[in-house]
């Protein structure tokens, strides 16, 4: 029996931008909850599911300042998946030297060591909590984000959805020169297409205008990528269906994330919602200087 309740568990390494994203999901109508002990869980779901007459939707901090969560999150979320609720667990993670620069920022406390080495907090942290960022559905690294950028991601991310039945795919164009997207479970290097970036009349626009797409999608290499990347998604997306996937990740990557990228992941965007997928597309590199 499949029940009208989308929970998503908020996780991930202290410092990460937990709160941030909770208040975001609060301001999407999500009926949130922070630091929920893990014993809860599920009384907690079926409680919400009794007082609701439609689907509801509920986001819930859970970390590692309950210590009985990393014992027991496996077995609790396996339960609870089988009892038929929609649960995803959202990992949020951020560079050590960014966590140290926020923390000294902030004077807080790490609830690993409150007054201890805090280097040495985040590591012993970020081990422990490895194998919960090994079976998360999603993981954010919001090392390169403010909080405004944050909350505008988890919006793009967790806008309401047609099915929660449906797997969300989500398409990143990128740039190598800026690194690769962590969470990317497809990833398609288009840097031997032809680049717009030496015709000096194109140099300056990105792959969403038109002059740029027709540069493009002219060449006979590009054309012929389309058709063998099309049958390749049209292979793998109903196994990854199958499999119980919430989020497929699909990164097409270019040298600085302006044109080829962009112009590939528009017309996959395009191609994917045609045949009735919710589909997300974020440009990541798209505003960088050029």
């Amino acid at each position: 029996m499949s029940r009208q309740i989308q929970t998503v568990i908020i996780t991930g390494t202290s410092g990460s931008g937990k709160s941030t994203v909770l208040k975001a999901f609060e301001d999407m109508g999500f009926f949130c909850v922070d630091n929920l002990p893990i014993a809860l869980l599920q009384d907690f779901l079926l409680l919400k599911e009794n007082v609701s007459f439609e689907t509801a939707r509920v986001a819930i901090v859970m970390d590692i300042r309950e210590r009985d969560f990393l014992n027991f999150y496996q077995e609790t979320f396996k339960e609870i998946r089988g009892m038929g609720f929609y649960l995803e667990v959202l990992f949020l993670d951020a560079r050590d030297d960014i966590l140290i620069r926020r923390y000294n920022q902030t004077r807080r406390h790490h609830p690993v060591m409150p007054r201890g080495d805090l280097v040495k907090a985040i590591s012993i942290e970020k081990n422990e909590i490895s194998g919960l960022k090994e079976v998360a559905d999603r993981v954010l690294d919001t090392s390169d984000m403010n909080s405004h950028q944050l909350r505008e991601a988890i919006f793009r991310l967790y806008a309401p959805r047609t099915s929660l039945d449906r797997m969300v795919l989500h398409i990143i164009s990128f740039g190598f020169k800026y690194g690769v997207p962590a969470d990317a479970n497809l990833l398609f290097d288009v840097r031997f297409l032809p680049n717009p970036y030496f015709e000096p009349i194109l140099k300056e626009l990105t792959g969403k205008d038109l002059s740029v797409k027709d540069y493009i999608f002219s060449n006979d290499i590009t054309r012929d990528f389309l058709v063998r990347i099309e049958e390749l998604l049209d292979f793998l997306i109903p196994h990854y269906k199958r499999e119980g996937k919430s989020y497929l990740v699909i990164g097409i990557g270019c040298t600085g994330g302006h044109h080829r990228s962009v112009a590939i992941a528009e017309y996959l965007k395009d191609l994917l919602l045609a045949i009735n997928n919710d589909v997300i597309v974020t440009h990541r590199d798209i505003e960088k200087e050029i």
